[in-house]
């Protein structure tokens, strides 16, 4: 096999984007509150973007509240602006350095809702591991120019990134078609 390319490598890196979509689906959640729920939240805080879990301690003292206890006083503000902004659906009230968050029930709307989410997420993991093939045949083209390896090669290499691309974006669609099946459910 030539230096330059590494199948196993560009499937770590697909599956790494699959990974990071099933951590985000799992962030929707279906009308009971949970942590995960607003984990991928990122809050703009001290001149950078920072997970929402860095600046607070989230709990879930109910089925249906989530509280967040802001440590910084000057960063209360921000976590409320970046919850409101998230497309959650979620508007916390402020109790001094408390967020608390009531879970809406989930109506016919709000599930819509939900399921456009996750089909944005879905679509930020497709464009994911696109960007990996690209790197991919990319990088086989950089080692035919270099002589490195023969046209069949190249070849035989960009069937294989090909087949792994379309296999992870087929368990995007899977892992998609699963949550929304569970956010419609009744």
């Amino acid at each position: 096999m030539s230096e330059g390319f590494d199948i196993s490598d560009l499937k770590r890196r697909m599956q790494g984007a699959i990974a990071a979509l099933r951590h985000e689906l799992g962030g929707l959640r279906t009308g009971r509150a949970s942590v995960s729920l607003i984990e991928p939240i990122h809050v703009e805080a001290y001149g950078q973007s920072m997970p929402i879990n860095q600046l607070a301690t989230i709990s879930v003292p109910e089925p249906r509240l989530l509280s967040v206890q802001v440590w910084d006083k000057s960063m209360v503000g921000p976590v409320d602006k970046a919850i409101r902004d998230s497309n959650l659906g979620l508007s916390p009230v402020t109790e001094g350095q408390v967020l608390r968050i009531r879970i809406p029930e989930l109506n016919e709307q709000r599930r819509k809702e939900m399921v456009k989410v996750a089909h944005k997420y879905a679509e930020e993991a497709r464009v994911a591991v696109r960007h990996v093939r690209r790197d991919g045949l990319d990088a086989l083209k950089k080692s035919l120019k270099d002589k490195q390896i023969s046209e069949d090669e190249e070849k035989r290499h960009e069937a294989e990134v090909q087949k792994a691309t379309d296999q992870h974006i087929a368990e995007i669609d899977l892992a998609l078609a699963n949550k929304e099946k569970e956010i419609m459910q009744v």
